[in-house]
């Protein structure tokens, strides 16, 4: 029973991220918009402005592209071997349980769960297991862990990227 509920709460975020494509997109990608999330992604609405008003953006692998991000968002990039990996499903209930700091500094989540379909993410950063990895907007790896991490210690790490640092500076972010 228990395993049943990780791998349902482990797959509430990735079934929320693919719901259905607005007519139009012929690929079925859309840029990133900063601030969006899946819901308004699929419907084609805006998300609410405020970083406490919004969700955290979990996209799986298949439906995301590293370029769409570029300049615009920090994936942070979540790899196991099935969705039922205990680190997988923990590292997703930490990060959804205290959104606002990783919003606060633009990350948006990714996740691959399945080794045989070679995504464009696992082939790019060659995980092994599970793995948690933190990229910058401009597409840089900057830190890879092999076990999860806790949003204030995702956030100290974003928090010294040479980007972050003069988003800080310039905007006087905290």
């Amino acid at each position: 029973m228990k395993l049943k509920r990780l791998i349902f709460l482990a797959a509430v975020p990735l079934l929320a991220a693919m719901g259905p494509r607005p007519e139009g997109e012929a690929d079925g990608h859309r840029p990133y918009v900063r601030g969006e999330v899946p819901a308004a992604r699929s419907e084609g609405t805006a998300a609410p402005a405020g970083p406490a008003e919004r969700e955290l953006t979990v996209l799986p692998a298949a439906e995301a592209d590293p370029a769409e991000f570029m300049w615009q968002a920090r994936p942070v990039v979540i790899f196991a071997d099935t969705a039922a990996d205990p680190a997988f499903v923990e590292q997703l209930t930490a990060l959804q349980r205290d959104p606002a700091p990783l919003l606060a500094r633009d990350v948006v989540v990714v996740t691959d769960t399945d080794p045989a379909t070679a995504s464009v993410w696992r082939r790019q950063l060659r995980p092994e297991g599970f793995s948690l990895v933190l990229m910058d907007k401009d597409g840089q790896v900057k830190q890879r862990k092999p076990v999860p991490w806790s949003v204030r210690e995702i956030t100290r790490a974003i928090d010294k990227f040479p980007l972050r640092l003069r988003e800080i500076g310039r905007a006087g972010l905290p």
